[in-house]
């Protein structure tokens, strides 16, 4: 179950934010930060099933405990595609950018060792 929140605009819209473990693929490192995804949609369910045709099929939200900030906010309102993600580090000096849910999805495997 992942940790999130969401808030309601006043245009009716909401933003959803997730805190999930990294999503795992062959070969991800087991040790991999948490992401911090957000989806704009016109209503939870909406956002929740935008997430779930990228393929993250068990996402969901259950209560508030973590809403998105205001800079969450208008960070996914200005990006184009409402769906955006970073590593949930708080001890990241500089914070990191905001990405593209794209280049989440895309993350090449760490090549093993050779000779395996």
């Amino acid at each position: 179950m992942a940790a999130g929140g969401f808030c309601k605009l006043p245009n009716g819209t909401v933003v959803v934010a997730l805190n999930l473990p990294t999503p795992t693929s062959p070969g991800a490192h087991p040790d991999a930060a948490p992401v911090r995804i957000l989806v704009h949609a016109a209503n939870r369910a909406r956002a929740l099933t935008r997430l779930r045709n990228l393929g993250m099929r068990a996402v969901y939200l259950r209560g508030n405990a973590a809403p998105p900030t205001p800079d969450e906010i208008t960070a996914v309102l200005h990006h184009p595609d409402g769906l955006i993600w970073r590593t949930d580090s708080e001890a990241a000096t500089p914070p990191e950018l905001w990405r593209p849910i794209r280049s989440l999805l895309r993350r090449p495997a760490p090549s093993s060792p050779s000779g395996v």
